[in-house]
């Protein structure tokens, strides 16, 4: 009888264990789904703006207040925002793979537990 209660609670742990882990990698895989989404947006203004003149009038959402600048003034801080996305997307897709590789070798442990 005893065994099987410390059976049940070993199962229900490991269970727990797998549920936390699928979860962070979800929750891993939105972010990253999430800044792809704004590099692709960033990369697409970029383009739209750079066959423009210099000093073509353009506005930008800043803090959700809509502030008017010249395409001049845009491009510079666009292109660095966008190079910071790039590198959080490149940490995030590490992130995943170390997560990923670290629940397989859960999964290989808890296997030999059983």
């Amino acid at each position: 009888m005893a065994q099987t209660q410390i059976n049940a609670k070993k199962q229900q742990d490991l269970q727990q264990q797998y549920t936390t882990y699928k979860n962070n990698l979800q929750q891993l895989a939105q972010r990253i789904g999430d800044v792809e989404q704004e590099t692709e947006e960033h990369k697409l203004v970029l383009e739209t703006l750079s066959p423009l003149p210099q000093d073509r009038k353009c506005f930008r959402m800043i803090n959700g207040v809509l502030v008017e600048r010249t395409v001049k003034d845009i491009m510079p801080a666009l292109a660095t925002n966008s190079e910071g996305l790039k590198k959080v997307l490149d940490d995030l897709v590490k992130q995943y793979k170390r997560q990923q590789e670290e629940m397989e070798k859960w999964k290989v442990c808890a296997i030999v537990f059983i």
